[in-house]
């Protein structure tokens, strides 16, 4: 018996990786995130599994539904939005489940951040203008923020930002960045990546919140800041596919 630590992906039911997929037509129980995970993903189950929302229940109880599930021998398909990695609460369940004796493993899904970009069509590291991505969040109701890890701080890195959960608090996080990335940086607010009801709200520091004010957002929308989100941005081809690059894939001529 093995605990499957699933990411679905963003939404779209077809991005879903294979071995996801497999799992969850295999497992007899299906343990998944309330309206996060497509429902098509969750009609592949089999006839006959378990297929139980964790939505309304709580930590413990989700822990008695795979300690139950362990003592039948079922394997488990514990099925999260996006990559389990990225705000899953998937350490929480783990550290639980060590000290029981219950195996698991993880298996990664596509991340919303990187829906976001297919959709806007954008690449997240451009040369001279960002190499790096920033994934966080800001402190709202869930847990504090680590010392360093608040956004004035991280804004200092003039790096492209992912914010995550946090679009109930976009007037902090306008405040914050503004300084480091300047009014007229852009934004975009992707509301559930890649599902059918996906909207994406575009504009710069000085003017998204009354973007997103007058749509309505309020949750399930991730927030992308840097100047790699201008299309006329200026920037370098990468030194990888130059004519005079060579590598020992692509060894240099005569």
């Amino acid at each position: 018996m093995t605990v499957h630590f699933i990411g679905a992906g963003p939404g779209a039911p077809d991005l879903i990786t294979v071995r996801g997929l497999a799992l969850i037509r295999r497992c007899p129980v299906i343990l998944y995130a309330g309206s996060l995970v497509p429902r098509a993903v969750l009609d592949e189950a089999a006839p006959d599994a378990r297929v139980i929302d964790t939505a309304p229940l709580h930590l413990d109880e989700i822990l008695a539904d795979i300690k139950a599930a362990h003592a039948a021998g079922h394997d488990v398909a514990r099925v999260h939005s996006g990559d389990p990695s990225l705000y899953g609460a998937i350490g929480e369940q783990i550290r639980r489940l060590d000290p029981l004796g219950i195996p698991w493993e993880i298996v990664p899904g596509v991340p919303a951040f990187a829906a976001a970009a297919a959709t806007l069509g954008r690449e997240l590291t451009l040369p001279d203008v960002a190499q790096t991505v920033i994934l966080t969040r800001t402190s709202t109701r869930s847990s504090a923020m680590p010392p360093g890890e608040d956004l004035d701080t991280l804004g200092r890195s003039g790096a492209t930002l992912a914010i995550h959960l946090s679009i109930s608090n976009l007037a902090n996080v306008v405040r914050d960045l503004t300084p480091h990335y300047g009014a007229d940086c852009p934004v975009a607010v992707i509301y559930r990546a890649s599902w059918p009801d996906e909207r994406v709200l575009t504009g710069t520091l000085d003017t998204i919140r009354d973007t997103v004010k007058a749509a309505g957002l309020t949750r399930t929308a991730l927030i992308l800041v840097g100047r790699v989100l201008d299309p006329t941005a200026a920037f370098s081809d990468s030194h990888l596919y130059a004519a005079g690059h060579h590598h020992v894939l692509r060894p240099r001529s005569g």
